[in-house]
């Protein structure tokens, strides 16, 4: 099979349009047509439905994508590691790290790490979330991930790592403030909170602990974005809840109220997330071991 067909079925469907993929790919459309019509040919199968909007995958094609993204990288991985055979390892790593985790804390360390011991490795790194990465490592698109445990998945293998607590971050005076250092589920019920969307593993164990006590939790406001909640927190606009590492890594904590949740605690459980049917490199597995010396010897900073 031509990959360079294989590589231009991607791009198209990434571009949702023949015509833009003709021009990402800086090639006539006529040629870029062909070449699908004979992909189309070889596997027997109409890949791609046409509309005045443009191009969408039919279910082949989109079979076809997911296997061609496999193959692609695969490809490249082999061209990566036979080009610096018996040098240190190189090429292109990704790896995810779930928003709103220690992963925010390890990023840093973990990009100055590679730099310092493979220089010769790019590093990728996508913060997302769990469902999103986890999808990315099936489909060979990303190396391994530090997410929160979305339980068993098929095709993702994961390596329990870390539990930690959860606590209520919210800014100076308003019903979040508080003398001691722990608050009770009960007494956040009127308790404005700036929240990730559902989907997102904090959310759900938030939303079990409140209605195991409190009914549910006062959602003034869902956020995906961590510069935006660093900016609402700050603010004053709303609490919102963080373990203590991640709240360290992405706030100025001096002037922030900060409180362990209990009674009941709530804790979010953190692994590492490769794939389970395709191997990896050379280089990331240089990465995923130096990602595991990292996670085990890292310590959250204590509270003040």
């Amino acid at each position: 099979m031509d990959t360079r067909r294989l590589y231009s079925f991607v791009k198209i469907v990434d571009a949702g349009s023949i015509t833009r993929a003709a021009d990402i790919l800086h090639i006539a459309q006529p040629a870029l047509s062909q070449q699908l019509s004979l992909l189309e040919g070889q596997f027997g199968q109409q890949l791609l439905i046409r509309s005045k909007r443009g191009v969408a995958p039919t279910e082949a094609g989109r079979a076809l994508y997911r296997h061609a993204q496999l193959i692609l990288r695969q490809v490249e991985q082999a061209q990566a590691e036979v080009s610096v055979s018996g040098r240190a390892p190189a090429g292109s790593v990704s790896v995810g790290l779930a928003p709103y985790s220690t992963g925010a804390a390890l990023a840093l360390p973990l990009l100055r790490a590679v730099r310092e011991r493979y220089p010769d490795i790019v590093l990728h790194i996508n913060e997302n979330f769990g469902g999103v990465i986890s999808e990315a490592i099936m489909t060979g698109r990303m190396d391994m991930a530090f997410i929160y445990d979305a339980g068993p998945i098929r095709g993702v293998q994961f390596e329990p790592m870390r539990t930690e607590e959860l606590y209520l971050v919210a800014g100076p005076g308003g019903a979040a403030a508080g003398r001691e250092d722990e608050v009770d589920v009960a007494e956040l019920a009127d308790v404005g909170l700036l929240l990730p969307s559902r989907i997102h593993t904090i959310r759900q164990v938030v939303d079990a602990a409140f209605a195991r006590t409190a009914g549910a939790p006062k959602v003034i406001g869902e956020i995906e974005s961590v510069l935006t909640l660093v900016s609402a927190i700050s603010a004053g606009v709303g609490a919102t809840v963080l373990p203590w590492s991640a709240a360290r890594a992405i706030l100025d904590i001096r002037d922030l109220v900060v409180r362990r949740i209990v009674n009941p605690s709530i804790e979010v459980k953190l692994s590492l997330c490769t794939s389970d049917h395709q191997p990896l490199s050379e280089a990331a597995l240089a990465v995923h071991d130096l990602f595991h010396e990292l996670i085990t010897g890292y310590e959250a900073p204590a509270r003040p």
